[in-house]
């Protein structure tokens, strides 16, 4: 069955081969970016080509959230399918990123991912159905040393996800996470780095093995076997077409590096700490 899906950060990567792979299966799909008419403008004309209906939406923006889910409630008069994809990457030595790169970090992985979802919420809710799905990270589940900025964003979103899955379960909205491991996308070449260059030169020896580990991702991603990015969207399908009440709550895709045996040991303790107070009817979405 067709259904209209928005999908945030569409320009390039996991959200642009995800816009064009639900297309294909059938669905009426929204892929957001921003400045459609300026830097974007190509890619928003390669998307429109396929009959793919681009939106100017940056998730860091109130009034432009806003009127970006107006535009496709307007057009459409629903919104079935939310995918929370927008995001920045960043990598390096903590304590060299300033403040202000941190608060940039946090208002797109995270705020954004609330701004998007709340703007979007009232059409859900008015027809008591509806899916979110949100882009997170293994990193959200396991720690990389000098990826701790952007992990504790992804660490927010996991928070945020089952609280969402929670709260929004009797009133017949699904809430899933996926997370994706390390796959070659356009995510690194545009890779926040510490702008206290100073501080990471401070560090010596260790203030280099972020940039050595940055050169073995790069060979893993162009060696004979490296991962398909394709895989994250392949996965947003078949949570698509999931029937509501059988979505696992999160897929890993992708070397998971034990985030799976870490979803596997907290699942029945969060499990117990709902049921201890009293909520455990919320685990399960009403249909």
């Amino acid at each position: 069955m067709s259904k209209t899906i928005l999908i945030t950060g569409a320009a390039t990567g996991f959200g642009r081969d995800t816009a064009e792979t639900l297309a294909t299966a059938g669905h009426r799909v929204f892929a957001s970016m921003r400045d459609v008419r300026g830097r974007n403008a190509a890619k928003a004309a390669e998307l429109a080509a396929q009959g793919i209906t681009v939106i100017e939406l940056d998730v860091a923006d109130d009034a432009s959230v806003a009127a970006g889910v107006a535009a496709v409630l307007a057009q459409a008069g629903r919104i079935d399918v939310l995918i929370n994809n927008a995001g920045l990457a960043s990598a390096g030595v903590s304590e060299a990123f300033t403040a202000d790169q941190a608060k940039i970090l946090f208002n797109t992985n995270v705020v954004g991912v609330i701004r998007t979802t709340k703007a979007v919420l009232p059409a859900m809710r008015a027809a008591s159905d509806g899916l979110i799905i949100n882009i997170g990270s293994i990193l959200g589940r396991v720690t990389f040393p000098f990826f701790g900025i952007y992990g504790a964003t992804k660490f927010a979103l996991e928070a945020l996800t089952d609280s969402y899955r929670y709260e929004l379960s009797q009133l017949g909205v699904d809430v899933a996470l996926v997370q994706p491991s390390a796959y070659p996308t356009n995510m690194y070449e545009a890779i926040q780095q510490p702008a206290d260059t100073a501080r990471a030169e401070a560090y010596g020896e260790i203030g280099a093995l972020p940039g050595k580990m940055f050169e073995s991702f790069m060979g893993m991603f162009q060696g004979e076997n490296a991962p398909n990015p394709h895989d994250v969207a392949a996965a947003i399908v078949t949570l698509i077409d999931t029937p509501k009440g059988s979505r696992p709550a999160r897929v890993v895709v992708g070397q998971s590096f034990g985030a799976d045996a870490i979803n596997d040991a907290i699942a029945p303790v969060q499990h117990g700490a709902v049921e201890a107070l009293g909520l455990g009817a919320l685990a399960t979405i009403a249909l």
